[in-house]
């Protein structure tokens, strides 16, 4: 079974900080691409953040930008995103997603693999 699982979501203050891991299971992320998502109730799903399958190129959603950092550890299977100085619009259900790709390129559409999605909430 293929799947992706998300944690690291939770309860934080406003300019807290969360590090949200995307861990595959099933399959290797050596050659997908993944993107953080998220949606907040009432919302549409939008993109946050991508980074290719080599981890060279790294591509921000303007509203993160410059807060949050996406990394990945292939060896481990992990995809990470580090949220810094958090604010209340970024309450949020976080999913991560796989996209295979031999391209170094992100990519945030046509997404093969979802996690179920971890809670995050910023609220003093």
């Amino acid at each position: 079974q293929l799947q992706l699982v998300e944690s690291g979501g939770g309860l934080v203050q406003p300019g807290g900080s969360l590090r949200l891991s995307c861990a595959a299971s099933g399959f290797t992320l050596d050659y997908y691409a993944i993107g953080w998502f998220r949606q907040a109730p009432g919302k549409e799903r939008e993109g946050v953040s991508c980074i290719s399958s080599s981890g060279g190129s790294t591509v921000y959603a303007d509203s993160v930008k410059g807060r949050f950092t996406i990394s990945r550890d292939n060896a481990k299977n992990t995809v990470y995103l580090q949220m810094n100085s958090l604010k209340p619009e970024d309450t949020a259900v976080y999913f991560c997603a796989a996209v295979y790709t031999v391209q170094a390129v992100c990519v945030m559409i046509g997404m093969d693999y979802w996690g179920k999605g971890t809670l995050v909430t910023v609220s003093s």
